[in-house]
């Protein structure tokens, strides 16, 4: 049955007030103040798509005070868990449909991406479901931000394989997804204004949290550790010394002395061993484990700890050849709060095999500490949500760390490999495709250099835009004598060069040089402390109320 979009906002605006959705806090952002009163003009000119808004704010109807919907009896508010619910109601509906479908008939890559499809098509519900009533617009731009990437990535699967993605749902409604798409570019303009206006409200007030954090942190108790650590999770930097085998919840080595063998058996175990969401801690002996490893949903705070770089190595040599780009990553994370510590992870397909993930990671509230990540074209997808990589390696050849998280490296080291003959080399793609989506690549006080195998005879460039408005900034970092004096490369043509926001802000090495740079409208060599702050730790990932609990050391401003 095929839908017009104007049915579509009438029928689903009716049951958007209605509707009940839970909600999940998030440790996360900032507090949300009442708003000022606003009209509906002025919120629906700013969002992409204002028709559908301005249907929703034509239904608005004051609550009267005291009642239960007056918690959100702003327009303001309204207009936005409104629009949130609609999106929330197509993804239903999408993933309904995606479940339905009988891919039997299906070519084997089309139930490759169908089955992307369908993974992605669930998580896009879940982000949804707790983005309403949620407190911190931090956390639901965030969300938000994952939702339509996941939507954008659905439908790269079956271009992954020169497939018509509309040729294999060709029994959805029509435009069920472009519509999808508007509720959810209209939900981040409209979030974002709250951002910003939370933002403005609790400087003040954020600013002195942050200091006491910091004062707290130089609290010690007697066993040394800091006093903002919960118990829970103090055992956590306890596994740096010699006895991480009794202080973990299971063992995995190859030799049978653990409890499992292979790290497949332990992720599958860890639902049935642990309580509830506690913070569950595998160790992974020293060895090569040849494994494919998803973490998926129920895998809540997972915590995988080895014995080094080097030590304990997770490989495997899948690549687009035989699966999608997606489902191509050794280790693929999908649940939140997921933390890795001295372990290596790899994808050994080769230059000549094209796209072949080490690690795709889609889980909010991610750290990776004294990892290293190996492999040639797209070793690091760095898929969604808020992630945090400290003292990591990470080794490729084109477009080596890419995706659409907001994701911060810091003391890292960027190791760019010999490519194919004919090739160049491209650190970063970022992929983010709309301005309010709160994602971007930030290198900080890190590296980047050739790894030998005579990487520094072809072109390196620092990032190249994957999307309209791809967002890379090196900030502190030391530049080899390998980046081109350029820095970075255009996509295809013209595409994305005025939208697109590229920073540099004292970088130094001999490929630092800022003279030569491109020059176009979305390129900024930044001078000024303020605006640099705004990619920081504190600042882009909230990372101050969230990355202490891990006990992984960080800097949180320049």
């Amino acid at each position: 049955m095929k839908m017009a979009f104007n049915n579509i906002i009438l029928v689903l605006a009716a049951l958007s007030v209605g509707l009940i959705v839970s909600s999940t806090s998030s440790p996360a952002g900032l507090q949300v103040h009442a708003a000022a009163p606003i009209s509906s003009s002025s919120i629906c000119s700013q969002v992409p798509y204002p028709q559908p808004c301005n249907s929703l704010a034509a239904s608005y109807k004051p609550a009267e005070a005291g009642s239960i919907d007056n918690k959100t009896s702003t327009l303001f508010s309204f207009i936005r868990d409104s629009t949130i619910r609609l999106s929330f109601r197509q993804a239903q509906q999408a993933h309904r449909l995606f479940s339905s479908m009988d891919a039997s008939s299906f070519d084997p890559q089309a139930k490759l991406a169908w089955s992307d499809c369908l993974e992605m098509s669930e998580d896009t519900v879940h982000q949804l479901n707790r983005s309403v009533g949620c407190s911190s617009p931090h956390s639901v731009q965030t969300w938000l931000s994952a939702a339509l990437t996941n939507q954008q990535t659905c439908a790269n699967g079956f271009a992954d394989f020169n497939l018509s993605f509309d040729h294999y749902l060709q029994s959805f409604p029509n435009n069920m997804f472009a519509d999808l798409s508007k509720f959810l570019s209209n939900s981040l303009a409209i979030n974002k204004q709250l951002l910003l206006q939370a933002t403005t409200t609790t400087t003040t007030s954020y600013s002195a949290k942050r200091q006491q954090t910091r004062s707290r942190r130089r609290r010690l108790l007697a066993h040394g550790f800091p006093g903002w650590l919960p118990a829970a999770d103090r055992k956590l930097l306890l596994l740096e010394s010699s006895n991480s085998e009794q202080k973990a919840d299971v063992v995995v080595a190859q030799d049978g002395s653990g409890n499992y063998k292979t790290i497949s058996e332990a992720v599958a175990a860890s639902s049935k061993r642990r309580s509830g969401d506690a913070r569950f801690v595998i160790y992974v002996k020293a060895g090569v484990y040849r494994e494919k490893i998803e973490i998926g949903s129920s895998m809540r705070n997972l915590m995988f700890v080895g014995d080094g770089i080097g030590a304990t190595v997770v490989t495997g040599d899948r690549n687009r050849g035989g699966s999608t780009t997606y489902d191509s990553a050794t280790f693929g994370i999908s649940e939140d709060g997921f933390i890795a510590r001295d372990m290596s992870f790899e994808n050994t397909a080769g230059p000549e095999k094209g796209q072949a993930v080490a690690v795709r990671c889609g889980s909010d509230f991610s750290v990776f500490f004294r990892c290293s990540f190996k492999g040639y074209q797209d070793t690091l997808y760095v898929y969604s949500k808020r992630q945090f990589y400290r003292l990591c390696d990470i080794y490729g050849t084109q477009d080596f760390i890419f995706g659409n998280a907001a994701a911060v490296f810091q003391n890292c080291n960027i190791y760019v490999r010999k490519p194919l003959s004919n090739q160049d080399n491209y650190v970063t793609a970022q992929k983010r495709s709309d301005p309010n989506q709160n994602t971007g690549i930030v290198i900080h006080n890190s590296m980047v250099k050739a790894a030998g195998e005579g990487a520094g005879s072809r072109k390196t460039y620092l990032g190249r835009p994957w999307q309209k408005y791809s967002r890379t900034v090196f900030m502190k970092c030391f530049l080899d004598d390998l980046i081109a004096p350029e820095g970075w490369a255009e996509w295809n043509g013209n595409f994305g060069l005025s939208t697109l926001y590229y920073g540099e802000y004292m970088n130094s090495g001999p490929g630092a040089g800022t003279s030569g740079r491109v020059k176009w409208p979305g390129y900024h060599v930044i001078t000024s402390s303020t605006e640099a702050g705004k990619f920081t730790v504190a600042t882009f990932l909230a990372g101050d109320t969230w990355i202490p609990a891990t006990g992984v050391p960080f800097t949180s401003g320049l």
